[in-house]
């Protein structure tokens, strides 16, 4: 007869199994301190010993002979025999051999406590030094897999021990000193049969396995930990869905399809000629590249033209690569600017690198000026960033391209072409396929729709005031997903400390949880108040107009928020620069 035995809720079986490995861990750590109480704790040196491997040398090794486990021989729990190396047979070495069943450990690096179970048929094996196999001293004592959920509970242990150490490592006494308590045989049993039906969602609710109240707990837990596993990659999904949004914006931009037509705009022709004129100041050849109707990808609205990346630029400047060989850091030299630096392009920070100034002086043409297009031609194929002012006297590494815009176009326009997916999606389909790289032709041919620059403008602009509402989005559904995970954790830590905390209440109260919707610019309309109820942080008002009910309507926006601000007090702004901030007056101390 049941005796209060918790029902377990139906979940996958994939995120069950995940969550239970994830965390089983703690589940025996948790039941070792239950059993505390009725056993007493011993060392674990008392019944099970941590064997060291053997310092093979590494100009001992053959093609073959017999295979030395090292720690990257080892994962998911088994051993991998692929990239092992071997060591002659010898009988000096037979304390090092393992057999099916042992236990090992790894004893040091990035992976550490990582556990394997040496399976059937592999084989003699040596085990080699940094991993550490578990011996049972009376094999009497324990059934056998018992001792394979003392070794979860020990990798459980010496991860948090090792957690923030720069060079992470535990010795074989360390492991050997942690305490246990050691139960009856028939307790193993239970704990065995319920940790198995627990992993399998086959628990018998009538059934006692060793501890109805443990095992109560540890199935609260388990579905604590999967309630706050799905909510994070619910999260994942919807920071997909974000990337997904912004590919679409930039999708739609290039298409015309961002925003209405204007007639009374200037006639891009009249843009086209102006570029033409300069080219010929330039260049013999005035006519700008022809474009055949079959290169054309989509159709674009009737007062734009297909145009020629290499015919946007200023003809003062190619599309060149920089510097091949670069040499060492040198302080105080030219500042040097590498793919990497091109993700904090928008922070105004000099690069980290320098260059000596004799090197740069041979690549002179591609020295920064300011206004520059930087395009990645090698590895990070399509990486493009806008040159920061602060790197104006700098140079580029050979992986970067650098364009100089023409004044007669836009920027940031011909910035945004170039992230949108047609043009990536160009880009790698043109990279070489052995080493990918793209070259200085492919950019100068790359298709550019081209609008007449007052539609560059406004199109920028939107997609600008667009991104900046997916920044708010993103930032918010990191924020959850970053409070969601450190609660998980505290849950797990609790749980060791014998303390409850019920997941579920506590997610829906704090845990802010934002769904994007396929037309989510169009069905926000949510009421002032509560977009600055989403967060204690000022908000810009940019941010709330367009995900407001009145995102249609800016008067009216505007007259409500003075009837917030000046009337009610119910809402602070604060002005950031030109730009403004708008938050709850409860948030303000």
């Amino acid at each position: 007869m049941s005796r209060g035995r918790k029902v377990i809720s139906e979940f996958e079986n994939s995120d069950w199994s995940t969550v239970f490995y994830n965390s089983v861990g703690t589940y025996v750590q948790y039941i070792n301190q239950a059993l505390a109480k009725e056993y007493s704790l011993e060392p674990l040196s008392n019944h099970i010993k941590i064997a060291g491997g053997y310092a093979f040398k590494n100009a001992q090794y053959k093609n073959q002979g017999i295979p030395i486990i090292r720690i990257s021989d080892f994962n998911n729990e088994k051993i991998i025999l692929e990239d092992v190396v071997y060591y002659a047979e010898s009988e000096d070495l037979k304390r090092y051999e393992l057999v099916a069943g042992d236990i090992v450990i790894a004893l040091t690096g990035g992976t550490i406590a990582k556990l394997a179970i040496v399976q059937e048929g592999l084989g003699k094996l040596y085990l080699n030094q940094r991993v550490g196999k578990f011996e049972v001293l009376n094999p009497e004592e324990f059934e056998t897999e018992y001792v394979y959920w003392i070794a979860r509970s020990v990798q459980n242990i010496i991860k948090n021990l090792a957690w923030g150490a720069a060079i992470p490592n535990v010795s074989p006494k360390t492991i050997e000193a942690i305490e246990f308590p050691f139960p009856s045989k028939q307790i193993q049993q239970g704990i065995i049969a319920f940790l198995n039906d627990l992993k399998n969602r086959t628990i018998v609710e009538e059934r006692i396995y060793f501890d109805e109240e443990i095992e109560n707990k540890i199935i609260e837990l388990q579905e604590n930990q999967l309630n706050g596993s799905l909510l994070v990659k619910e999260l994942l999904n919807q920071l997909l869905y974000i990337e997904q949004i912004r590919n679409s914006i930039l999708k739609d931009a290039v298409q015309g399809k961002l925003l209405p037509q204007i007639e009374n705009d200037d006639s891009v022709n009249d843009l086209l000629v102006k570029i033409k004129r300069e080219k010929e100041e330039h260049k013999k050849k005035a006519e700008l590249n022809l474009i055949n109707k079959a290169e054309v990808p989509f159709a674009i609205p009737a007062n734009w033209e297909w145009c020629r990346l290499g015919d946007l630029r200023d003809f003062k400047y190619t599309l060149s690569y920089g510097v091949l060989v670069p040499g060492n850091d040198i302080p105080n030299g030219v500042p040097f600017v590498r793919v990497q630096d091109m993700d904090s392009s928008n922070k105004n920070e000099l690069p980290s690198k320098h260059i000596a100034i004799g090197i740069e002086k041979k690549y002179a043409k591609t020295r920064l000026v300011g206004g520059e297009i930087l395009i990645c031609v090698v590895g990070s194929i399509g990486k493009v960033a806008l040159s920061s002012d602060k790197w104006i006297g700098a140079n580029i590494a050979r992986a970067i391209c650098r364009f100089m815009p023409n004044k007669n176009v836009s920027r940031k326009y011909i910035y945004y072409c170039l992230l949108s997916p047609f043009t990536q999606e160009f880009f790698h389909k043109s990279k070489k396929s052995i080493n990918p790289t793209l070259n200085v032709n492919i950019l100068e041919t790359t298709l550019i729709p081209l609008p007449p620059l007052a539609e560059q403008n406004r199109i920028v602009n939107k997609i600008e005031m667009l991104n900046e509402l997916c920044d708010y989005f993103e930032r918010s559904v990191k924020e959850c997903k970053a409070y969601t995970e450190e609660l998980l954790n505290t849950l797990l830590n609790e749980a060791i400390g014998q303390k409850s905390t019920d997941l579920k209440p506590v997610l829906k109260e704090k845990v802010k949880k934002f769904y994007i919707s396929e037309n989510i610019f169009e069905k926000m309309n949510m009421k002032i108040i509560e977009i600055l109820q989403t967060s204690k942080e000022p908000i810009s008002s940019t941010v709330v107009w367009n995900s407001s009910e009145f995102s249609d309507d800016i008067e009216k926006f505007y007259a409500e928020l003075k009837q917030l601000v000046d009337v009610k007090k119910l809402v602070v702004e604060e002005k950031r620069g030109k730009e403004s901030f708008l938050k709850l007056a409860a948030n303000e101390n």
